[in-house]
């Protein structure tokens, strides 16, 4: 008869973890700014049946990364555990603080045991308050830790890199578009320092908007609203396209003045380049899959 192989528990808790964080990485970044009506949620997702964002209760919602099959069923848990807690008492009974107790401990069982894998998730819970001081965002890694955070969060993907261009950039009393202009900047930067673009097409948006009359806070992006806020967002960026462009025909007038017409031929073949350049980028964001075919989002 073999001996069993022995691991000892430091190792086999690193290994869980490593494999946790490879599959959320494997995931698009969802980003979550304050801003002065409220908080916003923005995350990479081209699918439009498959949220990474959703309502929980009045003024709470969630946000994930990973595996949706994994998440979906922990916000259903929320859901449920926040609609009983607000008939069994009060509806202010009800708080993220709370929500994020019950997530925190049910992936700390699933990650300690050895029964079964750990979860490839990451969780943003988030909720508003009646002033900006009183808004509460906590994130909730793989292995049910949870940390409080404040101003800016990013989770999967390469959510290090977000964090640090969002936490030297944002700002307290930014408008919505001022921050959904800077989570687009910070999801659209890759590892590689350079920068992809992301259309309305490509993004989730939703926020928790103090200033609504109705008891429930939480408020969907989508369509001519969310690409109208896009465009609101970059007139620094349209004006000085709008210089670039007068400047390139003066150029190109002046030369043709002095008889050097195949510099502005030139300019065309560039732009088109540029163009074909901008179609790759789009077309190279799909969607990845786990190796068990689960989508990771």
């Amino acid at each position: 008869m073999s001996t069993p192989f022995y691991v000892s528990p430091q190792q086999a808790m690193a290994d869980r973890a490593e494999y946790a964080r490879k599959g959320i990485a494997r995931g698009r970044s969802v980003v979550v700014l304050q801003y002065t009506d409220g908080v916003v949620f923005v995350a990479e997702n081209p699918s439009r049946a498959l949220h990474k964002v959703s309502e929980i209760y009045d003024r709470i919602a969630f946000a994930a990364v990973g595996k949706y099959n994994e998440f979906e069923n922990l916000r259903i848990g929320g859901v449920r555990y926040a609609d009983l807690r607000g008939y069994t008492y009060d509806r202010e009974d009800v708080t993220a603080r709370g929500l994020a107790n019950v997530y925190a401990q049910t992936l700390g069982t699933i990650f300690s045991s050895a029964a079964e894998k750990p979860y490839e998730v990451e969780l943003i819970v988030a909720e508003v308050g009646s002033a900006p001081e009183e808004d509460q965002i906590y994130r909730l890694p793989h292995d049910g830790s949870i940390v409080d955070e404040h101003g800016s969060v990013a989770v999967g993907g390469n959510a290090d890199q977000i964090s640090s261009y969002l936490d030297q950039r944002h700002r307290d009393g930014m408008t919505l578009s001022e921050a959904l202009k800077l989570a687009v900047e910070s999801l659209s930067r890759d590892n590689n320092g350079g920068e992809r673009r992301l259309t309305a097409e490509q993004l989730e948006v939703a926020t928790l908007d103090r200033t609504r009359p109705q008891q429930r806070k939480f408020k969907r992006i989508l369509g001519r609203q969310l690409s109208r806020l896009l465009e609101e967002s970059g007139p620094a960026g349209a004006e000085e396209a709008a210089a670039d462009a007068d400047a390139g025909e003066s150029g190109t007038t002046a030369e043709g003045a002095g008889g050097k017409g195949t510099k502005g031929a030139k300019g065309g073949d560039a732009g088109d380049k540029k163009d074909a350049t901008e179609k790759k980028d789009v077309k190279d964001v799909k969607g990845k899959d786990g190796p068990d075919g689960e989508p990771l989002l």
